[in-house]
């Protein structure tokens, strides 16, 4: 399906500006190095200042063109510093990758309420917050907006209301901005990742706010941040608009749709196999 070869990539990307928020670790790094090797400018942000600048040195050891700034997407002033600094810097916008996201693993019943607006300021109004500023700048080059949701975008997932909840948030609104601006020529594209080999499970939240730190899945059987990023990248060119990522997922997915009732029962059997699964 992705049969760009990586010249006539690098022919789309040369001079463009990619902003990746969450671009200190997982798929957000990873698409920083990819997009890069295409000849993008790239604007890292996120809170991990001390990465974003080794990162930013890398792509510039590579030959290529980075900036970081600082950015808690939690923040309102932040994300417009964000904008502002980067159209200081390259004077336009082509792309925003909503990457910033933070998981949690807890039964609600048994989670605090912090943790959930945690959640949901990070992963839903984070994007929503970039999304505003950098709008406008977005449809004056006929640009790309990329939101990093999940299979749990489309599916339910026990543990992880907060984050399956906020993922649901950004699926609407970003399919809504698509077809609000459909005649403006703003290219939105929403990614859903299955299982991807991240820091996103250790950082993960447990019910009282605090990061869980060890895995609870195998991360050598998942697709690789890498991977995800060159996908990313060829979509962007081909202007598509939904991806669902893994053969496990597009089977999920589907069954979803189509057998609400059983993929229920294979979802519950599957998570509980996790090691002290919270259900």
């Amino acid at each position: 399906m992705y049969w760009i070869r990586k010249k006539d990539i690098k022919s789309n990307y040369n001079n463009k500006v990619v902003i990746i928020t969450g671009a200190s670790s997982g798929i957000g790094k990873a698409c920083a190095f990819e997009f890069a090797r295409q000849g993008a400018k790239i604007v890292l942000a996120s809170r991990n200042e001390n990465e974003l600048k080794k990162i930013e040195d890398e792509i510039k050891k590579q030959g290529g063109d980075a900036i970081f700034v600082k950015t808690d997407v939690r923040k309102i002033e932040d994300c417009e510093n964000l904008i502002e600094k980067s159209v200081e810097k390259y004077h336009r916008i082509d792309v925003l990758i909503n990457n910033a996201g933070i998981s949690m693993r807890a039964n609600f019943e048994d989670t605090d309420l912090s943790v959930i607006k945690e959640l949901m300021d990070t992963n839903f109004y984070g994007t929503v917050y970039c999304t505003k500023f950098a709008l406008p700048y977005l449809l004056k080059q006929k640009g790309t907006l990329i939101g990093i949701s999940s299979i749990t975008g489309l599916t339910p997932l026990p543990g992880r209301t907060g984050y399956v909840a906020s993922k649901h948030a950004m699926d609407g609104f970003l399919n809504t901005l698509r077809l609000e601006n459909i005649k403006k020529g703003l290219h939105v594209l929403i990614v859903h990742p299955g299982f991807t080999s991240s820091n996103i499970r250790k950082a993960a939240l447990t019910k009282n706010g605090i990061p869980q730190k060890e895995t609870p899945r195998n991360e050598g059987k998942m697709m690789s941040s890498e991977k995800v990023a060159q996908i990313i990248a060829r979509a962007t060119v081909k202007r598509e608009k939904d991806l669902i990522l893994t053969r496990e997922g597009k089977l999920v997915v589907w069954l979803h749709r189509n057998f609400p009732n059983l993929t229920d029962r294979i979802i519950l059997y599957e998570m509980a196999k996790e090691s002290d699964a919270p259900f």
